[in-house]
């Protein structure tokens, strides 16, 4: 199960980004927020020149398969 029903909608990065950023909003305020949100950009800023279709791909799957252990935990 994905941490938002919206998973499945995810298909370019913008949209990860959003997404990512309203799963962040479901996590308990604070430092753990503010962590997540701060990796979230962090992560964006170091893919922001991938180019290939397959890998950018690769990274939404990933993403969300890490929100995904993140909410659960």
């Amino acid at each position: 199960m994905s941490p938002l029903p919206e998973a499945e909608l995810v298909r370019s990065s913008v949209q990860l980004y959003r997404y990512l950023l309203r799963c962040c909003r479901r996590l308990p305020q604070g430092p753990i927020q503010q962590h997540y949100r701060h990796a979230i950009r962090q992560s964006f800023k170091v893919h922001a020149d991938e180019d290939d279709p397959e890998r950018i791909q690769q990274i939404i799957k990933r993403a969300i398969e890490d929100a995904d252990w993140v909410m659960n935990k």
